[in-house]
């Protein structure tokens, strides 16, 4: 009898075991993953309480899943589900590394839609690269899939059990909500994440890449609400000391000379709209929010360079990864000439933002910063569609340069060697531009034999392709070019070529000689660009305008070596890992150029590419309103400001990091410890309003409400 009942224990024992084993499984395997992944990607482990309560939580409802189908149903279905979350953690930490991003599901049209061609050179490196964290990501479902039949057995188990592992993923799904609402330190907290669809890098930090994946979806289907106070106050607090919204009517000095002063306007930069009645009787919440927020902002003024270029012809460029520190006056002429010679901003920044080229577009030019998550803005623009009086419309994007200059009478044109990416064939069709490229009316580009596009297209023949469609025209005209000459990785490749010899000889390693190289082609485009506009006779009455859409961000050892200075690893760079940055890798060149001006102009508040819209418009003598963009007339005396993707930011009195939550004035500003406080405090809300503002923006169709169809 003894023997029989100690068997009779054993076997108990044995049951209990395996069934822990089985309701254990998923929540140990995504606990496993979420470690890895953090420590791998070096985030804080300070928020593991968080991620690891919703591991359990998520793991408990996919242990449920498994466990109430016949043996066979519920090996087969937990082996899958053990290699498909695995293989998901492995693909976003190699999405991250190349594209500074993680994917989550409603990126997944994007991903489908673009031509991963391009970055096949640098795919497969980091896939081998990465091979050893592959491999101990995949080394619990490999081992589940080999020895699964015994360890730990898929028995079926009754469906009331299955019930009763639910309801543990009900309690623990509670008890993380609840640790999120725990006061943690920081401006970005995991309750403030776990309510909103952007910041994906934090939420995967706080939350947990599953978490993070989970809200995606669910956002996809339930948008989050706008959480933004209404109390806009303090935004008048930035205003600089001396400057108003009101027009100086002043006649000038003249005592010294006997001549009279110019009188220079300095009336705001603001259209004739009523913006308080719209905050009153907007179509929606959003609406009135932004009518609210805008009607507050202090309007920038005209100033002497005020329509400085009006009635030019306006070309402007985004280069694909290009950084200021590879211009050199011997093997760059021309962009020497360009940054030099015009006006010299002295800290303008390229930081980069969510999905990197497209969203460098996004600020350049739409004058806002971009959504830091799903959809991606750019895209969202040429895609979104409304209804109005009957009729579908799509994104009104009434104060970019084309729609400006179109309502001027101009003609309009964009240009990209490339294929379809990013949905720009829609999107920069709606801001009106008459879009070509690659099988898009782009005719003459460089194919092979069986005409595939030849990679990478080289700038000089882009110019070359497309000079003749405008630079004889009797209408003024505006060209936008997105180039790709720079765009990674720095090989040894066709645009490479040309310039070996040169490059060769220089004292870098051969990549940063090779990216040296894609410079020297993007200033060989512009020279040409400049001759073909002095043998038009066009030159004098032309406005260059050229910026990077982003650094080489898989490349700061190459910016290293460019500038002499320490920027911090690359694999923090490529992660977008900011907290371990120096933010001077982001400094840059803004070409703002005219053959017509006689000195150049020096210009040292910090600036970035939001700012290029706004201060182009008024070079230009065009109505805007300068209270709905995100960026501001760099020529003004409004204060500078620049704020990265992490929410650190830069204004003229100081920097702001996030991460420590410290502010440190620039050389020469005093505060007391109250104003300090009071100036960061209305910093910080000004930085939340500018970037979560654009979404709201595009998706209620803001400027239709604002200036009609």
């Amino acid at each position: 009898m003894s023997g029989s009942r100690s068997h009779s224990r054993r076997s108990e024992t044995a049951i209990l075991i395996q069934t822990l084993e089985r309701v254990l499984l998923f929540p140990a395997l995504l606990l496993y993953l979420e470690l890895v992944l953090h420590i791998y990607m070096k985030t804080s482990l300070a928020y593991a309480p968080v991620y690891i309560v919703f591991s359990f939580a998520a793991g408990f409802f996919l242990s449920a899943l498994t466990l109430a189908w016949p043996p066979k149903v519920n090996g087969i279905l937990t082996k899958v589900l053990a290699v498909v979350i695995s293989i998901i953690f492995v693909v976003e930490i190699i999405a991250k590394t190349i594209l500074q991003t993680y994917y989550g599901p409603s990126a997944l049209e994007t991903a489908a839609g673009n031509k991963l061609t391009d970055y096949a050179d640098v795919i497969i490196p980091t896939v081998l690269r990465s091979i050893p964290i592959i491999l101990i990501l995949l080394l619990p479902a490999i081992l589940l899939c080999i020895f699964g039949r015994g360890f730990p057995g898929f028995e079926r188990f009754d469906v009331r059990f299955a019930g009763l592992v639910l309801g543990a993923c009900v309690v623990c799904h509670v008890l993380a909500i609840g640790v999120t609402l725990l006061p943690w330190k920081g401006d970005i907290t995991p309750a403030m994440l776990y309510r909103v669809d952007t910041n994906v890098d934090d939420q995967v930090e706080q939350l947990g890449m599953f978490t993070m994946l989970r809200l995606d979806v669910k956002h996809m289907m339930f948008p989050p609400k706008n959480s933004l106070d209404s109390n806009f106050d303090d935004i008048g607090t930035l205003t600089p000391p001396g400057s108003s919204s009101g027009g100086d009517t002043s006649t000038g000095d003249s005592s010294q000379t006997g001549e009279p002063v110019p009188v220079v306007d300095t009336s705001p930069n603001v259209m004739d709209v009523d913006l308080a009645a719209l905050a009153e009787s907007g179509k929606n919440d959003d609406v009135k929010w932004l009518a609210g927020y805008f009607n507050s902002v202090t309007p920038t003024r005209k100033n002497q360079y005020t329509g400085m270029f009006e009635g030019y012809n306006v070309i402007e460029l985004v280069l694909e990864g290009f950084s200021g520190y590879a211009i050199d006056p011997q093997l760059t002429p021309t962009l020497y000439k360009l940054t030099h010679e015009g006006f010299i901003f002295n800290n303008y920044y390229t930081a980069l933002h969510y999905t990197s080229t497209s969203n460098g577009e996004c600020q350049t030019l739409l004058g806002l910063y971009p959504k830091n998550g799903n959809p991606i803005t750019m895209k969202r623009t040429g895609e979104v569609t409304f209804k109005e009086n009957g009729q579908t419309v799509g994104f009104n994007a009434y104060l970019t340069l084309p729609q400006q200059l179109k309502r001027a009478g101009y003609n309009v044109l964009g240009y990209h060697a490339n294929s379809e990416m990013y949905g720009r064939k829609a999107s920069h069709t709606n801001l009106g531009y008459d879009w070509r490229q690659f099988e898009s009316g782009f005719e003459g580009l460089e194919v092979s034999e069986s005409g595939k596009l030849l990679w990478p297209q080289r700038d000089t023949h882009m110019i070359s392709a497309s000079v003749d469609d405008y630079i004889n025209s009797d209408t003024p005209f505006h060209v936008y070019y997105l180039t790709i000459s720079g765009h990674m990785p720095y090989s040894d490749n066709r645009v490479v070529a040309p310039y070996r010899d040169v490059v060769r000889a220089l004292p870098y390693s051969e990549t940063t000689q090779n990216y040296v190289a894609t410079a020297i082609e993007v200033d060989r485009a512009l020279e040409l660009l400049l001759q073909k506009l002095e043998a038009a006779g066009k030159l004098d009455k032309t406005l260059i305008v050229a910026t990077g859409d982003h650094i080489p961000y898989f490349n700061v050892d190459t910016l290293e070596e460019l500038s002499g200075q320490t920027f911090g690893s690359s694999k923090d760079m490529e992660s977008l890992n900011e907290k371990n940055i120096n933010f001077d890798v982001y400094k840059n060149s803004l070409i703002l150029w005219s053959a017509s001006m006689e000195e150049p102009v020096v210009v040292d508040k910090p600036c970035c590419q939001v700012d290029i819209l706004p201060t182009v418009s008024n070079l230009l003598g065009l109505e805007y309103d300068s209270r709905m963009l995100s960026g501001s007339d760099i020529l003004s005396d409004s204060e500078g400001l620049v704020i990265f993707t992490s929410t650190c930011w830069r204004t003229d009195r100081g920097f702001y990091n996030r991460f420590t939550q410290e502010f440190t004035p620039v050389e020469g500003v005093t505060m007391t410890a109250e104003e300090q406080e009071n100036y960061v405090s209305a910093m910080k809300k000004l930085v939340s309003y500018k970037l979560k503002s654009t979404p709201m923006i595009v998706e209620n169709n803001f400027y239709n409400e604002v200036f009609g169809g």
